[in-house]
């Protein structure tokens, strides 16, 4: 049984593995000049969150009652929906300052190794060419 490189094609491991790397340490830079912070959930002026988990609490009550409700599990899972859906849409995300230097550093070092990973892909007769 031959060993075959990156995707199914000869050769290519060492630019897939270097890819890797870059890709890697790249997307570790650029998540590390990040902070997330949560919001508060707000309608109308008020503090909104005790509302979406009516549907939530009223599915989980209807399966209590009948573990086979198909109401109940719509609501349950409508509930963990607008629940999850909610959490995401009020993260605030903020970029902190960086100098050029390490932006294009960052930059360079995440879409080159993703380039390199995508070049190891292709056959290596077909980049020799």
């Amino acid at each position: 049984m031959a060993i075959s490189g990156a995707g199914g094609t000869p050769g290519g491991i060492g630019q897939f593995l270097l890819g890797f790397v870059l890709a890697v340490a790249g997307g570790w830079l650029l998540s590390n000049q990040v902070v997330v912070s949560g919001g508060s959930w707000m309608l109308w002026g008020y503090n909104s969150f005790g509302m979406s988990l009516i549907p939530f609490v009223l599915g989980v009550a209807l399966l209590f009652f009948d573990g086979r409700s198909v109401i109940g599990w719509l609501l349950l899972v409508a509930g963990l929906v607008i629940i999850i859906a909610g959490v995401i849409v009020n993260l605030h995300v903020y970029f902190v300052a960086t100098s050029l230097f390490n932006t294009l550093l960052i930059l360079v070092l995440l879409f080159g190794g993703i380039g390199l990973i995508a070049r190891s892909l292709r056959s290596q007769d077909a980049v020799t060419r």
